[in-house]
This record gives C-alpha cells, structure tokens and sequence, in this order.
C-alpha cells in the first residue's frame, strides 16, 4: 500500500486525472441531462455543477482519493466522472467506499464506465488498502447494474435499502447494493 496520490491513472483508452476549470463547463452540461440525470432526483445547475466540483476537489485533498475526472486517451475529450468516494448518509452498510460513474450519454455502450471503474478499484484495493467497495443505484438503473457485474461484483438483495435522502413514496427511492471484497478482487485478478 502506497500513501502518494496520483495525478492520474490510465486505462488502455482513458486517463483518469485531477479536474481542471475547463472541465466545469461539459460536465455542467452533462449534469443539465435529463437522460443523464434519469436515475438522480433531479438534473443539477450549472452552480450546483460549480460546487459538486469544489466537494469533489476537496475530497482528493481530504482523503487521497475521489471522483476522477475522465478523459479519451485518444482526442482528450471529456467524458464525465469515474472513481471512489464515500456516502454521505447512515445505512446498513456505511461508513464504506463506493465507486461511481456519471458519463456523457454519447459515450454510453462503449465499455468506458467498466474500463475506468477497475481501474479506481485497483488504485482503491492496491494504494488504499481497502478491503471492500461497494457501489448503489436505483432498482430502475439496469445500466448501471450491469457495469457493476462486469467489475465482478455482486448483490445479495437482502443488502437492497431505502435510500435515506429520498422520500419513502419517491420512485427512484428502492436502492439496489453490490459489493467486492479485495479477496474476491485478487482471486478475480
């Protein structure tokens, strides 16, 4: 286990870096999505862009890790945001660490979101030294689901929960939980 954050990882077609301010604009413009934002409560402004981005930053400097941002290898596009952080409620099954996606829709079927989500895993199991990552989304979330089986994790739905920030009667309430142990990584790897 290594403490020394880095600048960035790399994936055969992504690099996953640090946010720069010129990132604020497309990801504001994801963030406007409401296709994008289908399984959030609510699409998100350009200020609420703004200060998701200052949290985001923070994190890194707080913890060593966060929401990287995500670019193509290839073009230097901006994809949107891959990597670990830490749930900001009470359940079950916190404190932990999941890790997280949001992309562009236009690059959406690519197998980005599973590329660079090992990727933040690896750096999470091998730098950080933590034995477990969870990841959550709304039962309607198929897509993400299926991410999170090809990163090999698994969901036993006694885990499934009610998420505490959303009303009880709020149809994307009905959360579904899957986890990877780091023993089950490196038995995978």
């Amino acid at each position: 286990m290594s403490d020394k954050m880095p600048e960035k990882l790399d994936t055969e077609r992504l690099i996953l870096r640090l946010w720069r301010d010129e990132d604020v604009e497309p990801f504001a413009a994801l963030n406007a999505d409401p296709r994008v934002m289908e399984h959030f409560p609510t699409t998100i402004s350009r200020v609420e862009t703004e200060q998701l981005v200052e949290r985001i930053r923070a994190h890194f400097s707080e913890s060593g890790f966060g929401l990287w941002a995500v670019e193509l290898r290839e073009t230097g596009q901006f994809l949107g945001f891959v990597g670990l952080h830490e749930p900001a409620f009470d359940a079950h099954f916190t404190p932990c660490v999941e890790v997280g996606w949001r992309l562009d829709k236009r690059y959406w079927g690519k197998g980005y979101a599973p590329e660079a989500a090992a990727e933040a895993m690896r750096d999470g199991y091998e730098r950080l030294g933590l034995s477990e990552i969870v990841s959550m989304t709304s039962t309607s979330n198929t897509k993400s689901m299926r991410v999170m089986e090809k990163l090999g994790m698994t969901r036993n739905p006694a885990d499934d929960f009610d998420h505490p920030k959303l009303p009880a009667d709020h149809h994307l309430c009905r959360h579904v939980l899957y986890r990877l142990s780091a023993d089950r990584w490196r038995q995978m790897a």
